[in-house]
């Protein structure tokens, strides 16, 4: 694939700053590009976990598919939950029908985060107390 000059040098600096090669980072936009045109409504972030997909202007996918799990797979429950508008749970929920692997795996991530930081919180509590 032929890139215009100011586009490589964008993608030359741009992997340089994150650390990646050229090609890595102009497969994953690639691959952001098309899953974001297959389901409007998802964008992708950066944080401290990685890069992970989320709705427009809310929480990240696997936050919204936990819940939507949590609440007997009901959307309109999951939305009214979050205080989202229904759309984007759905747009999740689509999103998680493509892709529930990679979702499954952000909430099995989270939750042994969360069990880790509980047991912790634990162990603190019982060495205050002992």
């Amino acid at each position: 694939m032929r890139l215009p000059v100011p586009l490589r040098e964008a993608l030359a600096r741009q992997a340089a700053s994150e650390g990646a090669s050229q090609t890595a980072l102009a497969e994953r936009y690639l691959g952001e590009a098309i899953r974001t045109a297959d389901h409007p409504g998802i964008v992708f972030r950066s944080g401290p976990a990685g890069r992970r997909p989320a709705v427009v202007g809310g929480p990240d996918v696997w936050e919204i598919i936990g819940t939507f799990i949590a609440e007997g797979r009901d959307s309109a429950a999951a939305a009214s939950y979050l205080g989202l508008p229904i759309g984007l749970v759905n747009a999740a929920v689509g999103y998680y029908a493509d892709h529930a692997s990679e979702i499954d795996g952000w909430l099995e991530r989270n939750q042994a985060l969360a069990d880790e930081a509980e047991a912790s919180a634990r162990r603190r509590r019982a060495v205050s107390q002992a």
